[in-house]
C-alpha cells in the first residue's frame, strides 16, 4: 500500500490518555493535543504533529496541568490568523498559548485562568465546555455544581453564569450561532437555552421521567443541521437521536454498541453520518439518512485495541476520526 493512503496512524502515549482535540488551523494539518488522565494532581497535555513523511507522530510540545484534562479544544480559528490558543477544562477553564519554537517543536504558556467563584477557596470541577465556532471570543463551561457559564475568553470576564439543571451538568454545546446552547446532566435531561432569553430555558428530552431519570453524559450539535442533536445515558448501549422540533421523543435510537457508550462526533461535513464509540472497543459509524424509518445497522465498523474512551472527528480534514483508548491514540481515514 502506498504510503501516501495510510489508513491508520497509532501514537502510544506515556500515560493513560482522555483528553483529546484536532487543530482546527488550516497550515496545522494532524495536529492533535491529548492529556493524560492520571488519578492525582499532576497530569500532563501533550501537542503532536503527524510526521507524514515517517507516518508516526512526534511531541511538539508537552505542559503541566492540575487534574486530567475534562475537555481539550484548539480555537476554532478556521481562517488560521488568530493567535493560537487551545483550551482545557479540569478544576478551571485555562487558555493556553501555542508559539512556534522550530518547524518541530513549538512551547506553551498559559494565557488566562477563569474562575467565576472568586469567593471561596474551592472550585466545583468544570466536567466540559464548547468554543464558539460563530465567535470564538465565547467559551460555554459546564460544572458539577449545576451551573453553565458563559465566557468573554478576550476579557477572562464571565458573561452570564446560570443554573442549568438540578444536579450536575456533564456537557454543553452550541448550536451553529452564537445564541442558542444546550446542556446535559445527572438529571437525565437534555435542555436548550437561549442567550436571548435566559430566564426560561426547554427541557427537550428526559432519560426517564424523575426520580429515576438516567444521567446524560454527553451531547452533540449535527454541525449541518442544528435541528438535531445526539445523547446518550450512563451505561447505555445506545445512542439517543433528538429533533428540537418534535421535544421528548427521540427520532433514533443507535443500538449497535455490546457495551456502554463513551463518545460520539457528527460529521463535520455531512448532516446524515455520526460516529458511536464505547466500552465494546468498536467506533461505529451510523448514515441516518432514512429517518425517521429505523436505522438498524453502522455502515462501518473499527475494532480497537480496548474500549474507546474518546473520539473527535476533524473538522479541516473530515476523512479522519481520532480515537482514544488506554494510552493510545489512532486516527482512522474514514
Amino acid at each position: 500500500m502506498a504510503e501516501s493512503k495510510k489508513e491508520i496512524f497509532t501514537y502510544n502515549a506515556p500515560w493513560e490518555l482522555y483528553g483529546m482535540s484536532w487543530s482546527v488551523r488550516p497550515d496545522k494539518k494532524f495536529r492533535l493535543a491529548i492529556g493524560s488522565f492520571i488519578e492525582e494532581y499532576s497530569n500532563k497535555v501533550q501537542v503532536l504533529q503527524l510526521n507524514e513523511p515517517k507516518g508516526s507522530f512526534v511531541e511538539s510540545s508537552v505542559f503541566d496541568h492540575p487534574y486530567p484534562t475534562t475537555k481539550i479544544m484548539w480555537v476554532p480559528d478556521k481562517v488560521g490568523n488568530r493567535p493560537d490558543l487551545l483550551a482545557t477544562t479540569g478544576d478551571y477553564l485555562r487558555i493556553w498559548e501555542v508559539q512556534q519554537s522550530t518547524s518541530s517543536t513549538s512551547s506553551v504558556a498559559m494565557r488566562k485562568l477563569l474562575n467565576n467563584n472568586k469567593n471561596s477557596e474551592f472550585c466545583a470541577p468544570l466536567t466540559s465546555f464548547d468554543w464558539n465556532e460563530t465567535d470564538p471570543s465565547i467559551v460555554g463551561t459546564s460544572s458539577i455544581d449545576t451551573t453553565c457559564t458563559i465566557w468573554n475568553v478576550e476579557t477572562g470576564q464571565a458573561k452570564t453564569q446560570l443554573i442549568a439543571h438540578d444536579k450536575e451538568v456533564y456537557d454543553i454545546a452550541f448550536a451553529c450561532g452564537t445564541e442558542v446552547f444546550a446542556s446535559v446532566g445527572a438529571d437525565g435531561s437534555v435542555r436548550l437555552f437561549d442567550l436571548r432569553s435566559l430566564e426560561h430555558s426547554t427541557i427537550i428530552y428526559e432519560s426517564q421521567p424523575p426520580p429515576d431519570a438516567m444521567p446524560l453524559l454527553r451531547l452533540a450539535w449535527n454541525k449541518q443541521d442544528a435541528n438535531y442533536l445526539a445523547t446518550f445515558m450512563m451505561d447505555s448501549r445506545s445512542v439517543v437521536i433528538l429533533d428540537i422540533r418534535l421535544p421528548s421523543i427521540p427520532v433514533a435510537e443507535l443500538q449497535g454498541h455490546e457495551q456502554s457508550v463513551n463518545a460520539i462526533a457528527w460529521a463535520p461535513h455531512s448532516h446524515c453520518h455520526i460516529c458511536t464509540a464505547g466500552d465494546d472497543a468498536q467506533a461505529l459509524i451510523w448514515d441516518l439518512q432514512a429517518l425517521p424509518r429505523a436505522v438498524e445497522d453502522p455502515i462501518l465498523a473499527y475494532k480497537a485495541g480496548a474500549e474507546v474512551n474518546q473520539l473527535q472527528w476533524s473538522s479541516t480534514q473530515p476523512d479522519w476520526v481520532a480515537i482514544g483508548f488506554g494510552s493510545c491514540m489512532q486516527i482512522l481515514r474514514v
